[in-house]
């Protein structure tokens, strides 16, 4: 879907898959901050039959769209709802999602930009999960605990473990705990992760992670390779 910024005019191509049908979905114009409301796909058609569509029906899309937004900002309370997320549109980086406490962020967010890769992070279990579903993560870094979960078993590996296989292997997942030996290669296996560093050792991070990240490159590079040669990569 295109859509342009009113604040800036700026057009921005957002992938149809990223969207929900049913669900208001609100996105951050990358230029101009600017926040975008993008209306559930279909919700006008059911008002205005698709066949009748003519200028004067169009006329009266406008105008039904707009009565739309105004209603949403009088009304605050029902503009917000449990499912509501904003989009933060971003082009031609490397996102990496981080899900620890502040402390371990410090430590991690100077790590993950040495490699090239813009820091996120989540508040809770609820909020990562939004931001996976929405946007791909080339890096994401789960520690132990985070919003008291434990990584085995927990929501986060639950949905990665529940991508296909070609989604799940554009993303490197390193994991975080007191319970793991550093670069344990058998123990990342066992947890469907590529790297696992022990809480202990955290301080190292951007070695440890500049490493793996090679070795995953390298291990990918002649899969890949061949992908492309096929026309599938």
């Amino acid at each position: 879907m295109e859509i342009i910024c009113t604040g800036c005019n700026t057009k921005l191509n957002i992938p149809d898959e990223r969207l929900p049908k049913d669900q208001v979905v609100r996105i951050n114009c990358p230029k101009c901050k600017t926040r975008l409301t993008i209306e559930p796909q279909g919700a006008w058609e059911e008002a205005f039959d698709k066949d009748d569509m003519n200028q004067e029906s169009e006329n009266e899309r406008i105008q039904f769209l707009n009565s739309r937004e105004k209603m949403k900002k009088s009304s605050p309370i029902i503009e917000e709802q449990e499912d509501d997320y904003t989009i933060e549109y971003y082009e031609d980086v490397k996102l990496a999602l981080v899900m620890a406490d502040e402390n371990l962020n410090r430590i991690i967010k100077p790590a993950v930009e040495e490699q090239k890769y813009k820091f996120i992070t989540a508040p809770s279990i609820r909020e990562a999960l939004l931001k996976l579903r929405y946007h791909h993560f080339d890096l994401i870094i789960l520690s132990d605990g985070f919003d008291g979960q434990e990584i085995y078993g927990g929501p986060i590996m639950n949905y990665l473990n529940h991508l296909s296989m070609t989604g799940r292997r554009r993303i490197f997942v390193a994991l975080i705990s007191e319970k793991y030996k550093t670069m344990d290669e058998m123990m990342a296996y066992s947890l469907s992760a590529n790297m696992v560093v022990s809480t202990r050792e955290i301080g190292s991070l951007s070695i440890l992670l500049k490493r793996g990240l090679q070795e995953y490159e390298q291990f990918y590079k002649v899969f890949t390779d061949i992908l492309q040669e096929e026309g599938k990569g």
